[in-house]
């Protein structure tokens, strides 16, 4: 006999769905913003404008044509490194 109060059969639970073989969840990630790259620049100028504001030989115009180049090199650095990601995907 049994009681009320004990099932006489457990319920067992559905394992969870699983996924096919070869599907990946496809999430969204947003960049961070920001690199290493970016604040190893950051540091330069600030260094830059540092050396050309201690210095009597440097002025301004030195201390641009500096962040003129650096920049011009950054930008450059960034579009190169981005064009070899590209075929990638």
């Amino acid at each position: 006999m049994s009681t009320p109060d004990q099932p006489t059969q457990q319920q067992a639970t559905p394992p969870p769905p699983s996924r096919p073989t070869g599907m990946t969840i496809d999430v969204a990630r947003l960049p961070i913003p920001g690199n290493a790259e970016f604040a190893l620049y950051l540091v330069a100028l600030i260094l830059a404008w540092l050396v050309a504001w201690i210095s009597d030989v440097l002025n301004a115009a030195s201390w641009f044509d500096f962040f003129q180049w650096v920049t011009i090199a950054y930008i450059l650095s960034r579009g190169i490194a981005k064009a070899s990601r590209v075929l990638e995907q």
